[in-house]
């Protein structure tokens, strides 16, 4: 593969910018070879490093003065060993293996920063809502509201056969189970407690008033989950709601439930019929066209000018490693490249992996025919993603066109090396963007500092009324009170259950051998 250098010719064709503020995510994962095989080996990577604090806080801190909405996790619970039938090219170029959960760096890196979010990827085939929405509520507490989570459905047999399936859920049938997932989590996050629950009345002896917590009742075809919300309300009380969903039935999803959506596109001419589709699908979802903040895969080298970024890419390349390459593409795409002639163009096949990946390569541009070869050379560097080249202009004009063109409102920004390649995009490329009114400055005060109120511009962190979360706001108010067997009834006056409580709860203590 060889970077676009963007130049002269991407600046007279991109016609007229809008003046939106460019979303920016960096995308990193809990492991030593995201989406660059071969490139753990340059000597200025630190990638090896993924298993330290240290190493999460130093990015956490780049990205903030770099003023990045977010910093967003990857996660897969499967190995990539379709290729040759093994995973010992995975194991070789540490390809997404070994891989740590992508939870646990986060309060780590929330406790350096103040207005970094951090979006988690969770596979919730293979989880429980009752418990997950516990995690995510913790999350939310401990960063003050700076949290999202990637819902993903999971694409790899070799995850599938580790957590007690023969194989992986039919494509379309694990979007179902994901629907009522986050039905469920919904239920817990925004209906199971009223506002104001929890009192903290210490004269009164009262914590939480029992008669504003409320069992969610729910009974489906995935999932039984009868009780209360074991976590009081987190600042934004549902975390914000990434998706990466690309094929049909993953588009529905994702315009269902999403807030912030990934998209992977080789050009912005190919993304503009996604970027369009998906809010259509938004649309007719009885939510706003707007309130989907669409973000496309990108890898950005860069330098003081265009001649050092190509060198500097060049170099970069030169670590690159085909095989490597081919074994991520294996687990994405659900194809063994070994069987292939690398040099014979590549058929769409209707499978269980990432249908959009394979689509990306297969027919979403028809004038283009891609070979195993050409593939292996594209996710050189930047895995799936486009890498563009060039000094802080050159930089700057292709994001713009990229927004213009492809409709989109910002990117998730891969690596080649890391720290390097987000700490060189902070110093060169940020304040031309600033420069030109495309970044903050700072982030804004008028937020509540939540990383919904920063993607969505609201004044709270709240879920919008149109997204699906928040029909279940006060929904169950009506039904029973986590109160149980002589306790009040729901439906008393406060006082008089708070009276009743505080009653019985002293005849206990009395009552009690010391």
């Amino acid at each position: 593969m060889t970077g676009d250098l963007a130049g002269a010719d991407a600046r007279a064709d991109s016609g007229r910018m809008t003046s939106s503020r460019i979303v920016l995510n960096a995308f990193d994962m809990t492991c030593v070879t995201h989406q660059n095989p071969g490139l753990w080996r340059h000597p200025d990577n630190r990638a090896d490093q993924y298993n330290t604090l240290g190493y999460w806080q130093d990015l956490a801190r780049t990205l903030e003065r770099g003023k990045f909405d977010a910093v967003f996790i990857a996660d897969v619970v499967g190995l990539y060993d379709l290729y040759r039938g093994t995973a010992a090219a995975s194991f070789i170029d540490a390809d997404q293996v070994p891989v740590n959960d992508p939870l646990f760096q986060v309060p780590a890196m929330a406790a350096v920063t103040n207005r970094l979010g951090f979006g988690v990827t969770v596979a919730v085939t293979y989880e429980q809502p009752y418990l997950l929405a516990r995690k995510f509520s913790t999350l939310d507490q401990l960063t003050g509201g700076r949290v999202g989570i990637n819902v993903v459905t999971s694409y790899l047999d070799s995850a599938a056969r580790n957590l007690g399936l023969q194989k992986q859920i039919k494509h379309d049938d694990r979007y179902g189970l994901a629907d009522e997932f986050l039905d469920v989590t919904y239920k817990l996050w925004e209906g199971s407690w009223e506002d104001g629950a929890v009192v903290k009345d210490r004269e009164r002896g009262v914590y939480t008033d029992p008669t504003k917590v409320h069992p969610i009742q729910h009974d489906g075809e995935y999932f039984t989950v009868p009780g209360i919300h074991l976590s009081e309300p987190s600042p934004q009380r549902t975390p914000v709601i990434y998706q990466a969903g690309a094929s049909s039935r993953g588009r529905d999803f994702a315009a269902k439930h999403g807030e912030a959506l990934f998209i992977i596109a080789t050009s912005p001419e190919q993304a503009r019929p996604i970027t369009d589709d998906i809010r259509d699908r938004a649309e007719a979802q009885g939510r706003s066209r707007d309130s989907v903040k669409i973000l496309t895969l990108l890898t950005v080298v860069t330098a003081e000018t265009d001649d050092a970024a190509r060198a500097k890419y060049d170099e970069l390349a030169s670590y690159a490693s085909l095989e490597g390459g081919l074994a991520l593409a294996g687990g994405w795409t659900g194809i063994d490249f070994s069987t292939l002639d690398p040099d014979v163009p590549l058929e769409y096949v209707d499978n269980d992996s990432l249908r959009s990946v394979l689509a990306m390569f297969t027919t979403a541009d028809p004038d283009k025919k891609w070979t195993p070869r050409d593939v292996a050379a594209y996710l050189a560097i930047g895995g799936l993603g486009k890498v563009i080249v060039g000094g802080p202009e050159t930089i700057a004009d292709e994001l713009e066109r990229w927004i213009e063109v492809g409709g989109l409102d910002g990117f998730n920004l891969a690596y080649a090396i890391t720290p390097g390649t987000f700490e060189d995009f902070v110093e060169y490329v940020v304040p031309e963007l600033q420069r030109r009114g495309r970044v903050w400055d700072d982030y804004p005060v008028e937020s509540d500092g939540t990383l919904r109120s920063h993607l969505s511009g609201a004044p709270t962190g709240l879920v919008a009324d149109d997204h699906p979360a928040a029909q279940y706001r006060g929904a169950h108010t009506d039904g029973a009170s986590a109160a149980t067997g002589s306790l009040p009834s729901p439906f008393a006056a406060e006082d008089d259950v708070l009276a009743q409580l505080q009653g019985e709860s002293d005849l206990v203590a009395s009552d009690t051998p010391r």
